[in-house]
Parts: C-alpha cells; structure tokens; sequence
C-alpha cells in the first residue's frame, strides 16, 4: 500500500509539472505536424487537444485515491494504519468518477439543463468525496462552509429582503458544480494545479539542496551581533523562506526549529519567541516574490500579470517586517536581550562562499517574472531547472541531490498539495454556488445599503465579515469568498480594485495569528513549548499592523505603488514613522522605558504620522505636526535616557 501512495504521490507532482509546461500541448502539436495516422499518434494529437478541465480531472482522478488511502477518516496524518474497506472503496470510486469526468467533459458540460443520468451520478458522487476529502484536509470549518453556500444556493429565493435570489434544484445545482467549468473545475483548481505544485516542488528542492541551511545563515551572520539576535535571524530567515514557499505552517516548522530555541536560550519567553516566528512566517504569504495561492488567484480575479500585484505587495509587506523588527529590538532592550556569543555567529562571507549559488534561482526567478513577463508557472519551472542543474554542479557541504531523493521531493510534494487541491474544489463550489444563485450580487448590493454610502463603514463591513470568517478558514478559502463577495462592493464604493483586493488578502490572513484558531502561533507554540493561547495572543500584538495596513491601500495608494515616485517615498516615511511610534507606544518602551503618560504621546503622534492625508481635510498638516511631535518625543527621551521615571509600563 505504501508503495502504491507513492507512486500516486509522484504521479501526481509529475502530471502538474506537465500541466503547467503545457507539454501534452506541445506533443500534440509535434505529433500532428509530423505525420503519423495510427492509433496511438491519433491518442496523442487528442490529448493534446484536450480541455484545461479534463487535465485538472486527470489530475484530481489521481489526487482522490491518494488522499483517501494517505489520510485517515480522523484527519491525523502520519499514522500508520490499515486501510479501511471504506477508504479503498472511495479511492476506487474517486478514481473512476473523475476519470469520467476527464474523459466525458467536452460533450456532459454542454449539457447542464439537460443533465443526463450519467452526468448527475458522477458529479453527486464527486462532490461527496470533495466535501469528505476537505474535512479530512482542513477540518471543519470549511467543510461546513461550502455546505452552507450549497444550502443558501438552494433556498436562495427564501431568503429575506434584498438578499433573496434564485433557488436552484438539487439536481440541477450538483451538475453545474461540476460539470461548468467555472466550478470546481475552474480558476482555483487550475491555479493549483499550473502554478502552487511547482513552488512547492521549488521550495522542496531548494531547501532540501542546501537552502534552508544557507538562509538561516545568511540571517545569523547579519543579525546574530544586534540585541535581540535570535529574534531578528527568525525575521530574516522566515522573510526569505516564506516568500519562496508561501506556506506558513512549513515555514514554521522548517526556520522555527531552529529559531525558536535560538530566541529561547537567548531569553526571550516560549511564547513571546513563539509569536514572533509565528508574525514573520505569516507574513511570508504576502512578500514578494512568489507569495502565496492568494496572490496568484488575486491575478487571475483582477486580469493583471501576476508581477503587478508582487510590485503592490512590496511596500506593504516591507512595513510589515519592519514593525515586527521595530517591536523585536524594543523588546530586546526592554528585557536586557544582549546579542548571540560571538562563537555561534558565522562570518557572512563564509556563509556566501558556501552557497552562493543559492541566490541564483532567486535572481533567475525575478528577472524573468518582472523584467520578461512570464508567466508564474514557466517562471516557477525555470527556477526549478536552475536549482537542480546547482544542486549536481555545486553540491552544499559536499552533498549531492540522489534521484532517490529527488523521487521523495516529489513525492513529498504530491501529499503536501492535497489540502489546497481540496480547497481549490471547495472554492469552486463555493464560487459556483453564489454565482449560479445570484446572491453574491444581491450581498454586494446589502453591504452597499449598510454602509450606507460610507467608505469608512464599508472598510469596517468588510474587516468584520473577514476576521469571521477567518475565524475558521484557511487564508486562501477567505480571499475567495471575499473576493467574490466584498471586493465588489469595494471597488462599486470606488476603490481601486487592487487596492479593494489587497485588503481583502490582508484580513484573510489575520487567521493564522488570531485565536481561537491561529494556526502558525499553535505550530510555533508546540516547538517553543508555550501556551498556545498565550502565543496567539502575542502574536496578535506583534502583528498588530495587519490590523492597520489595509486601510492604508485605500488612502495612501502610494503604499501599493501606485503613485509618483514622490508620493510613494512620502507616504512610506510616514509609514514607517508611525509604525516606530506606535510600536513603541505598544511596547512600552523607546529609549527608554515610557509612562503611561508617554506611551499615549506617542501612540497619539504615531496616528497622526500614520494617518493618510486623504482622510482629512488638513491631512498633511496633521501629518507634519505628528512628526514634529514625534522627533520632539523622541528627543527628549534620547537626552533623559537612563533617568528614572516614577512609573514604568508593566513587562509583558
């Protein structure tokens, strides 16, 4: 059994690299330019001219076996057990339903008010094993989620006032979810399938070559001399593996076994240490330059390169480490954090003589995405050519990639994909629910009559229903409900709709840090050893511009350059300015450690830096007269440094 998951696994990453290569297309092509009229050219020609959705049915044929022979019905994976006769049974099943799908599509989507009896079986059956295979996958929140839109799908009619719609039939609701392809066969699966196998595939290869090692010591030889060291490898490590991976609970896992004990034993608290690795792995999903699943659906929702939403979430994800890195060092001060012991500190130049080489999949990857516009799957697999060819030619500490390895990352990759294939069917359904009914025009037009006519309420709306629903949903899953739901009504408000976009991924991924869920601080406080609750609470307040920096894409849209060069160096220093401020209001400390009377001086002039310009009348003036306040508080605490004070804020 084993040895079959393998083989499905591999088969798996194998069928998407192919996919995304648009191989089958290639050979096709070849194939029929080049002669040949006998059954097998003809069997080549045909799949080459397949649909994108009989490839993503192909692939979902082997994903469902796989994930109910690798998974258990309790969702614990890594288990190991007999496989139940009603797993086999499901594998089977999955298996042949979507084979049929992958064969049938071209002629059954033709036919959805007909819905022959063929058609209906498989794609009843399919979306049983979908929903199953989610519950298994993430839980479940988003299990009961797309039931509820199947639900409000069918009753749509029912519902009250302005929010009422159509009511689709059962019948006719299971065939179009699977059946049209801008269902679960549609946007999200494809870009799982084209784009999320091969970053993932990337980050196997390049970690496993050498590059998680390289990274972490390229932090460590930059930040391990400054107070605080450990903390700050953690911010640097994670920033440089999640923009890669875009995955956070791996990023967690990799970077924060070895930060984790690093801030520990350096005397950071398990779960202040917890919290800050959870932050700087979380904001790895938005730091270009491959990001996470949601910036690459953001693309495909907005119709714009996908480099174009990178450049938007530059700046922002700057401003995001750059607090988290404000409110470590005043931490650092605060408790007394000296630096590592010099002997635990490598030489930056010996780490980069080292591995060097690792930067060139990294360059290679920018330069042909934003500089020659390729698109993110051929630019995915470029860099993956380019880390395999380094990992033969220069192999890190003299060890060789084997192609037993390179089998298992592929298999690795095959079983870390099945949660977002999951998703990526969720989503579909979801999608295709609300767009078949009509109510997410008619909840777009409830949330414009709330707000009555208010920006700022709409903004407000919106954090609410996302903070909800991330109470419980993968940061993917809430970008495409909101995406598709509020973002909308954002840009009907005038909004840009990158800018509506943007802060819809941003509330998306406060779940990771938010309890009662906070998926990364729970991943980092079982490596630290803290109280989950403790650390997500923590990470909270050391995340806290997440909270902030949405509102700021609407008033400041130099933030999302898009703007003058003038508007957006203006807009960032102020940015940053109030973020020290703030962040030291927080913490409690500048300088030195601050009153309360102090710490609300420069919460207040943090805001007042902080605040854009567009929502005032006099919006630049309050923004000079908070950095006049600013540079005058942190003056007078400069020259009253190491003075006592009669009360000071209370350590964390």
């Amino acid at each position: 059994m084993q040895t079959l998951k393998n083989f499905l696994a591999i088969a798996l990453s194998v069928l998407a690299v192919a996919v995304s290569a648009d191989l089958f297309r290639l050979v096709g092509q070849w194939t029929a330019s080049h002669g040949g009229d006998g059954p097998i050219a003809q069997a080549v020609v045909a799949i080459g001219s397949a649909y994108t959705e009989q490839y993503l049915a192909a692939l979902v044929a082997i994903a469902l076996p796989l994930l109910f022979l690798h998974i258990p019905a309790s969702g614990e994976r890594g288990v190991k057990r007999i496989v139940p006769w009603y797993d086999l049974f499901a594998a089977v099943l999955g298996f042949l339903c979507a084979a049929y799908v992958a064969v049938r599509f071209p002629a059954l989507s033709e036919l959805v008010s007909r819905r022959p009896l063929d058609g209906l079986i498989v794609a009843a059956v399919l979306i049983i094993l979908f929903l199953e295979g989610l519950r298994r996958t993430t839980g479940n929140s988003l299990f009961y989620t797309s039931i509820v839109f199947m639900v409000l799908a069918l009753f749509g009619a029912n519902l009250p006032g302005e929010l009422a719609a159509r009511s689709i039939p059962l019948d006719r609701l299971s065939y179009y979810l699977v059946w049209d392809s801008t269902a679960s066969l549609g946007i999200t699966m494809k870009i799982v399938a084209t784009v999320v196998v091969v970053y993932v595939l990337f980050g196997q290869i390049l970690f496993k070559a050498g590059g998680s090692a390289f990274f972490t010591g390229v932090a460590m030889a930059l930040m391990g001399r400054y107070r605080g060291g450990p903390a700050k490898i953690a911010i640097v490590g994670s920033s440089l593996f999640g923009s890669i991976s875009g995955n956070i609970v791996s990023n967690v896992m990799t970077v924060g076994t070895v930060t984790i004990p690093l801030m520990v034993r350096a005397g950071f608290k398990p779960h202040l240490a917890a919290a800050i690795e959870a932050c700087a792995s979380t904001a790895g999903q938005i730091t270009p330059p491959v990001m996470g699943i949601a910036a690459f659906i953001m693309a495909e929702f907005l119709q714009v390169p996908f480099y174009e939403v990178a450049l938007a979430a530059l700046i922002p994800a700057l401003l995001f480490y750059i607090a988290l890195f404000v409110q470590v060092d005043l931490e650092a001060a605060r408790s007394g954090i000296q630096r590592m012991p010099e002997e635990e500190i490598p030489r930056l130049g010996t780490v980069l003589r080292r591995g060097w080489f690792f930067v060139l999949p990294f360059v290679v990857l920018i330069y042909v995405l934003f500089w020659q516009g390729w698109e993110p799957e051929a630019a995915g697999l470029l860099a993956i050519a380019v880390t395999l060819v380094i990992a033969l030619a220069w192999p890190f500490e003299g060890k060789r990639i084997t192609w037993a390895e390179f089998l298992g990352m592929l298999r690795d990759t095959g079983l870390s994909v099945l949660d977002l294939i999951m998703i990526g069917a969720a989503s579909g359904i979801m999608i295709g629910a609300l767009n078949y009914s009509g109510i997410g025009f008619t909840l777009t037009i409830v949330l414009l009559q709330l707000a009555g006519g208010s920006l700022i309420a709409l903004l407000i709306l919106s954090a609410i229903v996302n903070i909800i629903l991330g109470l419980g949903l993968p940061t993917v899953g809430v970008y495409i409900l909101l995406a598709t739901l509020v973002a909308p009504a954002l840009v009907k408000m005038g909004i840009a709709p990158m800018a509506a976009h943007m802060f819809i991924m941003y509330y998306g991924s406060l779940s990771m840090i938010s309890p009662p869920v906070a998926i990364a601080a729970f991943a980092a406080a079982n490596l630290a050893g803290a109280d989950h609750n403790k650390a997500g609470w923590a990470a909270m307040a050391f995340g806290w511009t997440i909270f902030v920096i949405p509102f700021l894409f609407v008033f400041s849209p130099g933030l999302l350059a898009n703007a003058s060069l003038a508007v957006i160096a203006i807009d960032s220093l102020a940015a940053v300015v109030g973020i020290w401020m703030i962040s030291a209001s927080i913490m409690g400390f500048s300088v030195r450690p601050l009153a309360v009377g102090a710490r609300v001086a420069y919460g207040v002039a943090g805001v007042m830096v902080f605040l854009p310009s567009v929502i005032a009348g006099p919006g630049r003036w309050i923004n000079m007269a908070g950095l006049l306040l600013a540079i005058g508080l942190y003056v007078r605490d400069r020259a009253l440094a190491g003075r006592p004070i009669a009360l000071l804020s209370r350590r964390s």
